[in-house]
């Protein structure tokens, strides 16, 4: 089980500290588990790992088998919670470089991500490395208006099309989307696409665990009955409201502190490239859930070794506004011993027939040394390994953790009202009909110059 280590906080934030918390921790578990919150309608991930497991996913299964047999590659085409936890979770379940190994040692299709910006070259380069392949397609949407995937999408499918024909290419397609409503859902229904729902009880941030996750990751081998199986392993090791026994809560409740002394700024530390995407998921979470009513801690990321040097010295002697919190791994993976190399003069004959773990690891222990030395407190977060249910484990451990820090900020962690503010804009700026006069006053900004 997921495990909080506090030793490299304890100059910055005292036990009594998070402890004065517990009763406001408590109310909220309550009042989370009864469906009294700020966003009740949805809580569906809340009990989502369980449920799932009860009802079955066979379903989903089939069709994840169909894809490898139809598929060399299958094109995911969805933004922020739409994409960002498959990602998370393939890379982290995955080799490095999964899409290069041969289609024998991969077992499913190399699997690619778009729909996630509005970069012609990219989509470009895209079509480029899909020539030739058989290709599939997993869109997801709950409304299917969204720009970036929809725009994705249109392009994708006319490809495919003109691949294949619209026939072939229809049996290509599988959407992901809102059981009865949208956009999408109207498309899928009338071309008679093979669907999977987006709860209407769970938010997009929150969906790694439904068809918007699980449907790639099982198309490329990722057993997700384990990490369906991780994290309703953490849904009833986290049921307590209790801060000594759950560590989600006392994760959240220490940030929380920390927080109310100056913290601004949240840094997610990793050691291992699989967890970068990882990282990415984590900063929509926590950004999504806590950036309201001028609340929030600001959610960055860093990868290290690599990043200390490049953002170290920040972080060793810059602001002091920000604490960081290091996820590690007790066991990585695969072992690579540093060779003996005679008349190499590199400095690392001390190292010779060491494991470059240990290395990254004693690299890992003299960086939160040296941060917590220089006023940055270290939080850690014990992983077991790079297993699916272990993700399993992490996901709803920072989902739980999110939640109740987003309550005891005062916000309603599972709403995001100032997404829409940039929308507006860009609608009016492409010419979008119904905003002509947005456009105008926007048009008149610009030449004036903006104020």
């Amino acid at each position: 089980m997921v495990e909080l280590d506090l030793r490299f906080a304890e100059g910055a934030v005292s036990e009594s500290e998070w402890r004065q918390l517990q009763p406001f921790v408590s109310d909220i578990h309550r009042r989370l588990h009864a469906g009294d919150v700020p966003g009740a309608d949805f809580l569906g991930w809340l009990h989502l790992p369980s449920e799932t497991l009860r009802d079955g996913i066979e379903p989903l299964l089939t069709a994840a088998t169909a894809i490898q047999e139809q598929a060399d590659a299958l094109v995911v085409v969805g933004i922020g919670g739409s994409y960002l936890g498959a990602r998370a979770a393939l890379e982290w379940c995955l080799p490095e470089y999964f899409n290069q190994l041969p289609r024998a040692v991969r077992g499913g299709p190399e699997v690619y991500f778009a729909g996630n910006h509005l970069s012609a070259p990219a989509l470009a380069d895209l079509l480029r490395v899909l020539a030739g392949k058989r290709v599939c397609i997993n869109v997801i949407s709950k409304s299917g208006t969204t720009t970036e995937p929809a725009v994705a999408f249109r392009v994708l499918r006319a490809w495919l099309e003109e691949q294949v024909g619209p026939e072939e290419a229809r049996r290509r397609i599988y959407v992901t989307t809102d059981r009865v409503r949208g956009a999408l859902r109207r498309f899928a229904e009338a071309e008679g696409l093979k669907t999977f729902v987006i709860p209407d009880d769970v938010g997009g941030r929150y969906s790694v665990l439904t068809p918007v996750g699980l449907l790639p990751l099982a198309a490329a081998g990722v057993p997700v009955a384990e990490l369906l199986e991780g994290a309703r392993a953490a849904e009833e090791a986290l049921a307590t409201d209790r801060l000594d026994d759950n560590p989600a809560y006392r994760y959240a409740a220490v940030r929380n502190a920390l927080h109310r002394k100056g913290k601004a700024l949240e840094v997610l530390a990793f050691y291992e490239p699989a967890l970068r995407s990882f990282a990415e998921w984590w900063k929509q979470l926590f950004g999504e859930s806590e950036g309201k009513d001028h609340k929030g801690l600001f959610p960055a990321s860093v990868a290290y070794t690599t990043d200390l040097h490049s953002l170290g010295q920040f972080i060793q002697e810059g602001a002091r506004n920000l604490f960081e919190t290091v996820i590690t791994l007790d066991h990585p993976g695969e072992s690579v011993s540093l060779p003996a190399v005679a008349g190499v003069e590199d400095g690392l004959a001390y190292l010779a027939g060491r494991d470059l773990s240990w290395i990254n690891d004693q690299a890992r222990i003299a960086t939160q040394l040296a941060h917590a030395d220089g006023g940055v407190p270290n939080l850690r977060i014990r992983v077991a390994d790079r297993s699916a249910r272990s993700l399993g484990e992490l996901f709803y451990f920072f989902e739980l953790a999110c939640a109740v820090s987003g309550l005891l900020l005062g916000v309603n962690p599972f709403d995001q009202p100032g997404v829409e503010a940039y929308k507006t804009n860009m609608f009016a700026l492409l010419g979008k009909p119904g905003y002509e006069s947005a456009q105008a006053a926007l048009r008149a900004r610009l030449e004036e110059g903006v104020r």
